[in-house]
């Protein structure tokens, strides 16, 4: 038994529901179930091939769509058709997926009924909202697209991005007109890199689109990909609003317990027990000190920030959280110094090991890592640093962090271990066992706090955290 869903085409907005299944002309999907297989007739077009757009195209593929995965980057495109993971996140067999054609050819573009953007979002120099990218792809894409094509947004934007940057873009480059010869939605990537448990299919998707009927079109769409589900927004300020939320939410909350854990640091009491009787209330929430890094967390409040002030209303909470975590590296370069300090080292003479250089534990990702700063802050005082770290590429680092690296962990001459990005792989190290290969009175900096002070004590250390 075959049974047929087609949605409603999106650009009948007058009431009128068309049971016509989309091809490359119309605007509808058809989703035919035959037992357990599902055949897709539409084609999806990823343009941008990164931790967000790579999981998205090979999501697509394994649902069975037939999916074009674009990038301007050749090197990229050419370890993805070679079989390579570019994000470390998939298997080879997820890339390999007969399903996705890896391009760096736009002219492809034309081939997606829907033309999925996923490009970075980054910030300036000055904190403020580069949307260049959206741009640029915008025109890409409006020069390529075929009349009936649905565009959906998932890069991180400030509410109006949408319709003020990226629709003038495919409006300009395609000659046609948003809303009657192609159509617009929104959906907020919600990709969590290092995370098995929180791919596409297990985190609820929030959807919109420009219409109605666009709406039911992007949403019907990520329902066949997205087992959580999806959550329709009433507009598409409202899905791009609440991206920005999400994190902003975040940073306001870490930059408590981080402006929290200086203060009780003062007052010489422990700020990781007080957060554990605290959180013995049904509801405290729990966040922990720590670096702030990633292209979310500190990059999405400033976006918000933007935004609101182009209004007249500068949030204050929200820049006092972001100058809060933008602290956080010098602090932890003082805690260094103050125990270097303890064990009567020579700051210039000595050498500081940082294990962990990702901007997240699990991730070999160090774009946007704040331990960058910390090695930064260091260099201040001439201490000698060097670092280690499992995941991430060793000729990558030298060249964002400007420091030795070490091909193989060793603790051979190093006066202090900063441990700052906690990957798995370190919270099996002995500590009585570094202790011994390290200089006299060796020092341990645990940022997150990892190993218990009175463990690491017993080992002969020097201990500091947040």
């Amino acid at each position: 038994m075959t049974t047929t869903l087609t949605n409603t085409d999106p650009r009948a907005d007058d009431g009128e529901h068309e049971q016509n299944a989309r091809d490359s002309t119309t605007g509808g999907t058809t989703l035919e179930h035959t037992g357990e297989v599902v055949a897709r007739d539409a084609t999806v077009c990823v343009v941008g091939l990164g931790y967000v757009g790579l999981p998205l195209a090979v999501g697509f593929a394994q649902s069975n769509y037939r999916v074009i995965g674009f990038d301007i980057n050749d090197e990229t495109v050419d370890k993805l058709q070679s079989g390579i993971d570019t994000t470390g996140d998939l298997s080879s067999e997820a890339i390999s997926d007969d399903d996705i054609s890896y391009t760096s050819n736009a002219g492809q573009i034309s081939e997606g009924d829907y033309v999925i953007i996923t490009v970075p979002t980054p910030i300036d120099d000055d904190d403020q909202p580069d949307l260049s990218y959206v741009e640029q792809a915008g025109r890409t894409v409006g020069s390529r697209m075929d009349p009936g094509t649905t565009v959906i947004l998932e890069s991180t934007v400030y509410p109006g991005t949408t319709e003020e940057v990226l629709v003038p873009a495919l409006e300009d480059a395609s000659d046609l007109t948003a809303g009657e010869d192609f159509f617009v939605g929104y959906s907020p990537e919600r990709a969590t890199p290092g995370d098995p448990e929180h791919g596409l299919a297990d985190v609820i998707k929030v959807v919109s689109g420009q219409n109605e009927k666009v709406l039911e079109d992007v949403a019907t769409l990520y329902e066949s990909v997205v087992d959580a589900g999806v959550h329709r927004a009433p507009s598409i300020s409202v899905a791009e609003a609440s991206k920005v939320v999400e994190n902003a939410q975040r940073d306001v909350n870490i930059a408590f317990v981080n402006e929290l854990s200086m203060a009780l640091e003062r007052m010489d009491v422990d700020a990781h027990a007080v957060l554990e009787a605290a959180g013995t209330k049904w509801n405290f929430h729990d966040y922990r000190p720590g670096l702030v890094g990633g292209h979310c967390i500190p990059v999405d409040p400033y976006f918000l920030a933007h935004r609101s002030a182009r209004e007249g209303f500068e949030p204050d909470l929200v820049k006092t959280g972001r100058a809060v975590n933008e602290s956080v590296p010098e602090h932890i370069a003082d805690l260094t110094i103050k125990a270097l300090n303890d064990c009567h080292k020579t700051l210039r003479d000595s050498r500081v090991l940082v294990l962990g250089l990702s901007y997240k534990p699990g991730v070999g990702d160090i774009r946007s890592s704040k331990v960058a700063d910390v090695v930064d802050e260091l260099a201040e005082y001439s201490v000698d640093v060097e670092g280690f770290d499992p995941f991430a590429d060793t000729d990558a680092v030298q060249d964002a962090f400007s420091l030795e690296t070490q091909e193989s962990l060793s603790f051979e001459g190093i006066d202090a271990v900063l441990l700052a990005t906690p990957h798995a792989e370190f919270e099996q190290l002995d500590l009585e066992v570094v202790a011994a290969e390290l200089e006299d009175c060796p020092a341990l900096i645990d940022v997150t706090g990892t190993f218990e002070e009175a463990t690491a004590a017993d080992a002969g250390f020097v201990y500091r955290r947040l």
